[in-house]
């Protein structure tokens, strides 16, 4: 039943984004949404913080003209995953995010070391600051850091540590306890644009050691089960063509918009470049145990 559901709601959104224009003029600090334009600057700015993102062009025949050819969607690939969202113990305290427009609410999981405040102001950045970008010394170790969850952003008073992306520490498991060989799984992650929400939107795929793709059911092992099926659905790729995991972008726009506003009550401005940077902490509390967070330390001083 959830898959009709989902197949209906799809179809719907299909249509409607083949009807929305395009949006020319910036919605950024208005409202947390972007023209494509804004996208690719994002885009490239995201590759210049982490390398291993890419731009790729995707299927000839499903090329959208508002975007470069070459700059279709964002790709990062063979990113692990060592663990099952299972395993993950939860401390805290749990709310339910009532949503818009009739959609599933969000599970938001409340914990204690979360300061927007201080992301707001370490993700202060415009075009003039590019200079103090520095690479981040992949030998060094980070310290550890729970992954924080979307909803955290639309609860006042709620002040979550995003500022700089680290990875979500994991540890290795085996599939069975005579099984001494560790399993790793990897995910492809792909940021596209969509036109309807003019937000991004993440899609993943999932593979095992032997890098074949893993069925629906696996998946989801590696998706909060709070939002697994609900925030996070199977849904055709834009660019591609094959159906994969995406996270629902109906949030994202709000999202933004409350971390715009943070920030700007703290004396501080988000360039619409650091997007992607703050897109990724957002859903990273949806696939907590897929390591993508390769970004480097802003400053801002």
């Amino acid at each position: 039943m959830d898959s009709l559901v989902n197949k209906i709601k799809q179809t719907t959104l299909s249509v409607a984004e083949q009807l929305t224009p395009v949006l020319r003029e910036s919605k950024f600090k208005e409202s947390g949404r972007i023209t494509p334009e804004e996208f690719v600057a994002a885009g490239d700015h995201l590759i210049f913080i982490s390398p291993t993102w890419q731009w790729m062009t995707g299927d000839e025949a499903k090329i959208k003209s508002y975007l470069p050819r070459d700059k279709q969607f964002l790709v990062t690939k063979n990113v692990p995953c060592l663990r099952r969202c299972k395993q993950m113990e939860f401390t805290g305290v749990e709310k339910i995010v009532e949503d818009v427009e009739g959609e599933d609410g969000w599970v938001t999981h409340e914990t204690d070391d979360m300061n927007l405040n201080e992301c707001a102001e370490e993700m202060t950045l415009d075009s003039s600051k590019m200079d103090d970008i520095e690479p981040k010394n992949e030998d060094e170790d980070d310290d550890d850091q729970e992954a924080l969850d979307m909803e955290e952003f639309d609860v006042d008073n709620v002040d979550p540590s995003v500022a700089i992306i680290k990875p979500t520490p994991i540890a290795t498991t085996k599939d069975s306890e005579t099984d001494s060989v560790i399993h790793t799984r990897t995910y492809d992650l792909h940021i596209v644009y969509n036109k309807y929400y003019q937000t991004p939107h993440l899609f993943l795929i999932g593979y095992d050691e032997n890098r074949q793709v893993l069925n629906i059911d696996q998946m989801y092992e590696d998706v909060s089960q709070d939002n697994a099926k609900k925030t996070v659905t199977y849904e055709a790729h834009p660019h591609l063509g094959p159906s994969m995991l995406a996270v629902h972008p109906c949030k994202h726009s709000d999202l933004m918009k409350k971390f715009l506003q943070i920030a700007e009550e703290g004396g501080n401005e988000l360039s619409v470049y650091s997007y992607l940077i703050i897109f990724l902490k957002f859903v990273q509390s949806v696939i907590p145990t897929v390591n993508y967070d390769f970004s480097q330390t802003i400053k801002t001083t």
